[in-house]
């Protein structure tokens, strides 16, 4: 795999930003590894979102993603967005802008990635998973699959819980957060066959476990399948680095793709 840290100007949040991006590259030699390489129209790729605390370095400093993701050929981008819940913030960037428009196309211009719908998915874990949700039930003609670890994905509850305390969601959004931005409104108004497969993890001693369980709620009752992966655990790295091994199994791969992870 090659290993690039992208420093680089974003037109949508006026200022330079980073992301942290993996590129599959096919190797014979190289000790404790496996590579597969891209085909002509690209590697697939996988947006790869960060939590409230963290960057767009932390999947590689917590997990070994770049070793689990060798032998797939899978392109991996992980953008830094701050603490703006991938949103246009009130106060703040359009970090939804950036996201859903821009990053997508210089991802493009930059690396040797798949436009496929097939070939590209969305995950990310705790604030990351709601934005990877988010992303897939705004712009469902984007992905094929999408997957939330320990995702904050009832905002509403979490504002409710946050009301006289943390400012953060009031400075985000100004206000309760709208039907563009609440996930169960946004399952309310999807047409089921036209969303993205959905993966949802939580530990059932995590925080967040309540929200998950809502969100399935809401899902079910929208007609919106999901695969579901609650368990022992909490809101911690040692979780996640299990989790994320599981998704990339789940994910819809190619059979070329698939062929190379056996």
């Amino acid at each position: 795999m090659a290993l690039i840290n992208c420093d680089f100007f974003a037109e949508s949040l006026s200022l330079s930003t980073s992301m942290t991006v993996i590129i599959p590259q096919q190797t014979r030699s190289q000790i404790g590894m496996t590579g597969s390489a891209a085909g002509p129209a690209g590697a697939p790729v996988l947006y790869l979102l960060h939590g409230l605390s963290d960057d767009h370095t932390i999947w590689l400093r917590r997990t070994s993603i770049e070793r689990y993701v060798a032998p797939l050929g899978l392109a991996v981008v992980m953008p830094a967005v701050n603490r703006s819940f991938y949103a246009d913030e009130v106060h703040g960037n359009a970090y939804w802008t950036f996201l859903s428009e821009e990053l997508p196309e210089l991802v493009a211009e930059f690396f040797h990635v798949s436009r496929r719908r097939a070939d590209t998915f969305v995950a990310g874990l705790s604030m990351g998973g709601y934005g990877a949700f988010k992303w897939a039930l705004r712009q469902p003609e984007r992905f094929a699959a999408a997957a939330s670890l320990s995702g904050a994905l009832d905002l509403m509850a979490l504002a409710e819980r946050d009301e006289g305390g943390d400012p953060l969601l009031r400075n985000v959004f100004g206000g309760p957060p709208g039907p563009g931005d609440d996930l169960l409104a946004l399952l309310r108004a999807a047409t089921p066959g036209e969303l993205p497969a959905l993966h949802v993890s939580c530990g059932t001693d995590d925080f967040l476990y309540e929200d998950n369980r809502a969100f399935l709620r809401a899902a079910a009752d929208a007609g919106v399948e999901c695969t579901v992966d609650l368990r022992p655990g909490e809101h911690e790295w040692g979780f996640w680095d299990e989790e994320i091994r599981t998704v990339l199994d789940w994910l819809p791969l190619s059979p070329s793709q698939v062929d190379a992870r056996v």
